[in-house]
């Protein structure tokens, strides 16, 4: 008898958590690299926010909470969607987890059958569809080339939907492209959606504040109120507040399937981290002038890395309207040798090379379910990126 679950195998391990685990390993051997795979801001938490922290733990505020939040914190969240989405929640509409992930995966494995579908649109985030699978449903990848913005458009949607349809997972700005899509462009998808009534819609909306230039977001049930029923729109403090390792993410949506997840929690991991529940409490009810700060800095290393990568020979690279990712396209660079004879046969391959030669992290495209391309995560310092980008400069500029 096997040991491990059959269920494990239908998974792999997190490409990104691998490409920033090897880029240490190198670091430490003492190699010069710059790892550019990791998804997290730079920056540090705001201060307002440690203090919060701070002072929770000062007044013994460190016992377990509710399953699946403090009521402050749900309470904070309720007004957080009606002041920036226009959405009304009540508090047992929400649910608070260990990360955005958590209640992700929280809610998949509330709902999913076997043989249920959700359609992905390609690029992905990593974890989605082995999330998907972990939870015994079929993840159904839709191609999003770059042609397209890398964006869906509802005629691809509309061709994806089937019976079998649960869910369609929606993130805006895009993990990995950064791409966003338009309040016009998300309303020709929720038409679709309109159409076909048993399908549910999970946003990932993690980089909701990080846009750029005269970009807008908006939310699903935002865009279109007759999807409110059948929409649990997630959300987290990491990203916006510089707050990844404290681990707080949320969602919101129809009463029972907050209780089901709340069911899930509270034989897992039960409620998130006290401490870190009270600092979101500040981070969502504070002064919000970090948040400003830091798309500033992160829309003039876009700018930066757009610009210099798409100097590099055989690389195209768009300009995204949000989050911290560019992904560029490298159908030019295969098929190639590398300066250090390295054959190019596809992203991983140039991955692999890029590292091993100039010391660059990046991760593959091939992971995010879209090829040739590779991501990277712009948060980090400017000088950093600017050497990152001469050496991948160099590195194209060597390809035979």
């Amino acid at each position: 008898m096997p040991f491990l679950s059959d269920q494990l195998s239908r998974v792999k391990p997190s490409p990104t958590i691998a490409v920033t685990t090897k880029a240490g390993e190198l670091k430490a051997a003492g190699r010069d690299v710059i790892g550019l795979g990791a998804g997290e801001p730079d920056f540090d938490t705001p201060d307002n926010i440690k203090q919060a922290a701070i002072a929770a733990i000062n007044a013994g505020k460190t016992k377990y909470t509710a399953v699946d939040g403090l009521p402050e914190l749900k309470r904070a969240i309720c007004e957080k969607f009606k002041r920036e989405n226009g959405l009304e929640y009540q508090p047992n509409q929400i649910s608070v987890g260990t990360g955005g992930k958590q209640t992700l995966y929280n809610a998949l494995v509330a709902t999913l059958n076997p043989g249920d579908e959700v359609i992905i649109p390609a690029p992905y985030w990593v974890s989605y569809p082995d999330m998907v699978l972990l939870a015994g449903g079929e993840p159904v990848a839709v191609p999003c080339p770059m042609e397209n913005a890398y964006k869906l458009t509802p005629e691809a949607l509309e061709a994806a939907i089937t019976p079998k349809t649960k869910w369609f997972i929606f993130n805006s700005p895009s993990n990995p492209t950064g791409a966003g899509y338009s309040r016009d462009e998300l309303k020709a998808l929720t038409d679709v959606l309109m159409r076909h009534p048993h399908v549910w819609v999970l946003t990932d909306d993690m980089y909701e504040h990080l846009v750029f230039d005269d970009f807008e977001f908006c939310t699903p049930a935002q865009v279109e109120p007759g999807l409110y029923d059948r929409t649990l729109t997630c959300n987290g403090v990491s990203k916006a507040y510089a707050m990844t390792g404290w681990r707080i993410g949320y969602a919101a949506g129809p009463v029972e399937l907050i209780k089901a997840m709340a069911k899930i929690q509270s034989q897992s991991t039960s409620n998130p981290c006290t401490i870190s529940q009270w600092a979101a409490v500040e981070a969502l009810n504070g002064p919000q002038d970090y948040i400003g700060e830091s798309r500033a800095a992160f829309q003039r290393r876009r700018n930066l890395v757009v610009e210099m990568l798409n100097a590099a020979p055989g690389v195209t690279c768009p300009v995204p309207e949000g989050a911290f990712y560019v992904y560029p396209d490298i159908s030019g660079c295969i098929g190639k040798t590398s300066a250090g004879g390295a054959k190019i046969t596809d992203d991983e391959a140039f991955a692999t090379a890029l590292l091993e030669e100039t010391g660059v992290a990046v991760v593959f495209g091939a992971a995010f379910g879209l090829s040739p391309a590779f991501r990277v995560s712009y948060a980090t310092s400017d000088e950093a990126l600017k050497d990152a980008c001469t050496r991948i400069q160099t590195f194209c500029k060597g390809l035979q």
